[in-house]
């Protein structure tokens, strides 16, 4: 473990902010426990309202010189940023599994994919094409062209440490924008990481402050974030109940916001179904991260004609499943991120036995010499109603909800556009029919929909996000760049006359 810290630049204790460069921060020390084992990592002070002050002041002066620079220019910075995370991607990978718990293969493959994003807004930096208008007056040109936002403010999650901030920061810095970065306190190590590799990048090529991060508690440093008029953007990642408190706060100076909430995926398995891809798709999107990505498969719709063979299978290859180090590459689950989510997993069985779900497998909490930390789980299926109230919730846990259906594709469309949240969705079916059914106007109505892909796993080319009590805005691929951009309509007249729209004559 030093070896990796070591790597990586972590020290036993480290600062919470980053300006340019990390200074000396005077909030109290908290510890990042990893929980593989339950045991310190290192220890972390945090950032104070006036550290956050610096850490802003120092990213509005540098936007000031970072937005005059060719989009290109800034792409090739962004390029280089994406080179020194290869560099370090063994070490961060290994971090990430260390600090959050997910396993190695995993943790490689967030920092892939910041690799991914930062090649894609490579590309992206000589795109950021506007419209040229045709306008009903004579001699006159109409044009749309796109200017940098300004302060933009990332809030991350536990869960994806470090891809979530890239999804931002790299789309926003091709755009002309600097950031403010507050992640999880969960898992501060990763970020500041990041932070040390993105800084060494932006001093040498005299950008210092493009790219800040402050780590402290929500009801100060965050809030404050959330409060500031200098911060025209907020992209957050988190619980519903944190969306609603960013979306009220934003809304209150007219901000924007991009929010990425809960999810409660379904995937459909109908009777014409490639049952052994579908199999592992669901293993995957319920079992991977143990649960804990807010794509994760939450709710199996399975087709009455093949409920008795599939659902005998699934718990077999439940069976199979090692739980342990993340580290060990054996291991296909490691622990929730801390004792609470375990709590929270074994509350929510509870009041899933009440409500008259049946357990098919699992529901244990782990423990002894071969468990150590208290953050084990076994992953969890539960022959379940879609009317119990707890299948509309979303548990951050490998509790999967079997639930079987008749009535065909549209049955299933009907139960899985019945939850609050509107994130991903998929159909497992060898139909045409029930395909495009199920991707039509009067599908899922979620911001991803999949046919023969599972609910998790997104490529970073397409546009992320969801609907309803997912939070709406999207990261990442597409035309999500527009978000960090203001719009500008901009009329030249050349025509040596004042000519006024819709023919009007004044005077």
């Amino acid at each position: 473990m030093r070896d990796i810290l070591s790597e990586l630049g972590i020290e036993a204790t480290n600062s919470g902010a980053s300006a340019g460069g990390f200074f000396d921060t005077h909030g109290e020390i908290i510890e990042s426990v990893s929980p593989i084992d339950g045991k310190p990592i290192a220890k972390i002070r945090q950032a104070t309202a006036e550290d956050y002050e610096r850490a802003m002041q120092v990213g509005l002066e540098a936007f000031a010189t970072w937005r005059t620079l060719g989009a290109p220019k800034r792409g090739e910075i962004v390029r280089q940023i994406g080179h020194a995370l290869r560099e370090k991607k063994e070490a961060l990978g290994q971090l990430v599994s260390l600090e959050m718990g997910k396993i190695k293969v995993e943790g490689l493959g967030e920092v892939q994919e910041m690799i991914d994003m930062a090649d894609f807004a490579t590309g992206l930096s000589r795109q950021l094409y506007g419209l040229v208008m045709q306008s009903e007056r004579k001699f006159h040109r109409m044009t749309e062209t796109w200017h940098p936002l300004g302060m933009v403010g990332i809030i991350s999650a536990f869960n994806f440490p470090v891809a979530v901030w890239s999804w931002n920061a790299f789309l926003a810095a091709v755009c002309g924008d600097v950031m403010i970065w507050k992640p999880s306190s969960l898992v501060p190590l990763c970020a500041i990481a990041v932070q040390k590799i993105a800084d060494r990048v932006l001093a040498a090529n005299g950008c210092a402050g493009v790219m800040t991060l402050v780590i402290g508690p929500g009801s100060s440093v965050g809030q404050r974030l959330l409060d500031d008029k200098r911060i025209p953007l907020i992209s957050a990642t988190g619980s519903n109940q944190m969306g609603e408190r960013v979306a009220m706060s934003a809304a209150k100076r007219y901000a924007r916001t991009i929010l990425e909430l809960g999810g409660n995926n379904a995937l459909v398995v109908m009777g014409d179904a490639n049952v052994d891809m579908a199999l592992r798709s669901v293993l995957f999107g319920a079992v991977g991260t143990a649960g804990q990505r807010c794509t994760s498969t939450r709710r199996l719709l399975l087709d009455k004609s093949i409920e008795k063979t599939f659902l005998p299978r699934l718990v077999n290859a439940y069976k199979q499943i090692k739980i342990g180090d993340p580290l060990d590459p054996k291991t296909l689950m490691g622990p929730l991120v801390d004792k609470s989510a375990v709590a929270d997993m074994m509350k929510a069985l509870k009041i899933i036995k009440e409500q008259g779900g049946e357990i098919l497998y699992g529901g244990k909490e782990l423990s002894g010499a071969q468990y150590p930390g208290g953050c084990y789980v076994e992953p969890t299926i539960v022959l379940a109603r879609p009317d119990m109230p707890i299948v509309r919730e979303e548990t951050f846990a490998p509790i999967l909800y079997a639930i079987p259906f008749s009535g065909g594709v549209e049955k299933a469309i009907e139960i899985q556009n019945n939850v609050p949240q509107g994130l991903s969705s998929c159909i497992y079916t060898e139909s045409l029919t029930n395909a495009e059914r199920f991707l039509s106007a009067v599908g899922s109505d979620c911001g991803i929909a999949n046919v023969n892909v599972g609910t998790s796993g997104a490529e970073i080319g397409g546009a992320f996000g969801g609907e309803k009590e997912t939070g709406g805005g999207r990261e990442a691929g597409s035309d999500s760049w527009k978000q960090y951009m203001r719009r500008q309509t901009q009329t030249i007249n050349w025509s040596g006359e004042l000519g006024l729209a819709q023919g009007i004559q004044f005077g």
